[in-house]
């Protein structure tokens, strides 16, 4: 997992866009047009230390997934990811997951993780649960039904 350059997220996000829709809000047309603005912002956070990003990438180079800690205070973040279509069912978000969840424990010293999945996707939650991420609340998240998870890293 590491960062790599713009355009490479961007071929990610774009091929994506509609798999993406189907379980979490579209971006809408602006991200996409503001892709570098948004990429420059991104990287001033993590340098920043309030928000974390990684990506997985395959031997070819393409961008396959992204695992995402953002809202980086008092001990704890939120956890957010996604992975390309072509990759999903693979255990890649699973695996992804955990090994974010073991940098927030030993790199950054955190000691909880929170998550959010609406609950028309079974797979993120599966991968949540994996992970030793525990349900806390019921809430709505994009106008749908969807539980709150929480991760004790410590």
């Amino acid at each position: 997992m590491g960062w790599l350059c713009p355009s490479a997220l961007l071929v990610f996000e774009r091929e994506n866009r509609a798999y993406f829709a189907a379980v979490i809000p579209d971006r809408g047309d602006e991200f996409f047009a503001e892709f570098d603005t948004r990429h420059a912002q991104l990287l001033a956070q993590q340098a920043a230390g309030t928000d974390y990003f990684y990506l997985l990438v395959a031997e070819g180079g393409e961008v396959v997934g992204r695992v995402n800690l953002f809202n980086v205070a008092d001990g704890s973040a939120e956890l957010g990811y996604r992975i390309a279509q072509k990759a999903a069912g693979q255990g890649l978000a699973t695996a992804a997951v955990r090994e974010v969840r073991e940098l927030a424990a030993t790199e950054y010293g955190l000691t909880s993780l929170r998550a959010r999945v609406t609950l028309d996707n079974p797979a993120s939650r599966k991968v949540l649960e994996h992970n030793g991420f525990v349900p806390v609340s019921e809430l709505t998240l994009n106008d749908k039904p969807a539980r709150s998870y929480i991760c004790e890293l410590r």
